[in-house]
């Protein structure tokens, strides 16, 4: 089976008082003669996943598991290692990002669609699904999206990207928001992904929820890898050390 996604030593590093090497940083470091405090986010990491297969990165808040993800995204490039991401990926990271609060929701999702890389003329045979599937409505979805609640976004953002068909699917806390009928009609959906073959590459605190959902876990800790493996082991040591 093809990776659809590859780590090879990726490290990514940030800088205090700023997300990278600003302007003002190297400022500060000519005229101290001292460099900006830095920490790696994510230190040396490697993994594979393959098309079909679903995995969960695990580890305290800090760990390094909203970066990782936004590595893989594209979002963020590492300072050091490569990364490889076979096919198209739809994410969730942050609730209602590439999402723009002026513009309706018809708008917003023909823009999302479009960056996913669909067709004007695939994006209109999917829109009636999408707005269903949100539960939005025909009524609100020409709204702005500054008057949607942060329960509607979601639910909008995760429709969207679930309905663009991707090969893999990233998702990061999201789903830990709006009500519990909904929360049970995603997992459902993602369910059924996964039955289909496709990738899924989330981040959850919800310890029932990522080993229903995912086959193969990866463990960081301040940024470095401590396990991977399947779902039940790493869990099960990953527990054990909070424990401890």
């Amino acid at each position: 089976m093809e990776n659809i996604v590859e780590f090879h030593g990726v490290t990514k590093i940030y800088y205090h008082g700023g997300g990278r090497m600003l302007l003002r940083n190297r400022v500060q470091e000519w005229v101290s003669g001292k460099r900006p405090e830095s920490f790696a986010a994510v230190k040396n990491v490697s993994f594979e996943l393959r098309h079909g297969e679903s995995m969960a990165v695990v580890g305290s808040n800090g760990a390094g598991k909203s970066t990782l993800l936004s590595l893989v995204a594209g979002l963020s490039r590492p300072n050091a290692g490569s990364i490889v991401v076979n096919g198209r990926l739809a994410a969730l990271l942050e609730l209602g990002s590439g999402f723009h609060p002026d513009l309706t929701g018809t708008e917003n999702v023909t823009l999302n669609a479009s960056l996913l890389g669909l067709t004007r003329k695939r994006t209109a045979e999917l829109f009636d699904q999408i707005v269903e599937f949100s539960g939005i409505g025909h009524d609100f979805i020409d709204e702005p999206l500054r008057t949607y609640s942060t329960g509607m976004v979601m639910r909008l953002a995760f429709s969207v990207a679930i309905n663009m068909d991707p090969d893999v699917l990233l998702v990061d806390e999201v789903l830990a928001v709006g009500d519990a009928e909904f929360q049970q009609k995603c997992f459902q959906r993602i369910r059924e992904f996964r039955q289909s073959g496709k990738s899924l590459l989330c981040v959850s605190h919800a310890t029932g929820m990522v080993q229903e959902l995912c086959d193969k876990a990866i463990w960081l800790d301040h940024g470095e890898m401590m396990m991977s493996g399947p779902i039940a082991e790493v869990m099960q040591a990953y527990n054990g050390k909070r424990v401890a």
